[in-house]
């Protein structure tokens, strides 16, 4: 069994976290620092590659009606360079209110990027299970 990566882009900061090898529960992994799309993503393929993912979920934050604003297109740009640069299969996946759910009954820190990306990946393992 491989685990899931999920990756929460953000402006200053993408945070990452990772699926135990049953794919039933996510956890925060790491919080780095967004230096330029091409190495971000470089970052990202390094670490699927180094924890054997399977695949890499990438949070997509549609606007209030559903549709594809700035932040998505972001995040879509993001997910061309990862497919570019990796063989792993990349799921864009809706990262609406994680953020939010991430920080309910939390300090904010760096380390909300990472449980943001928890949430993206534990609403995806989620809707994978039968």
């Amino acid at each position: 069994m491989r685990r899931v990566l999920a990756v929460d882009p953000g402006e200053a900061r993408i945070g990452l976290a990772v699926s135990d090898l049953s794919k039933t529960i996510a956890r925060p992994l790491e919080t780095f620092r967004h230096v330029s799309r091409q190495q971000d993503a470089e970052w990202i393929c390094q670490r699927a590659t180094e924890l054997d993912v399977e695949s890499i979920v990438v949070g997509v934050a549609y606007d209030q009606e559903g549709t594809t604003g700035p932040q998505a297109r972001k995040s879509f740009r993001l997910i061309e360079v990862l497919e570019k640069l990796s063989h792993i299969p990349i799921i864009p996946w809706d990262e609406s209110e994680s953020t939010e759910v991430a920080a309910q009954g939390s300090r904010p820190g760096e380390i909300l990027d990472a449980r943001a990306a928890a949430v993206i990946l534990q609403d995806y393992l989620n809707a994978q299970s039968p």
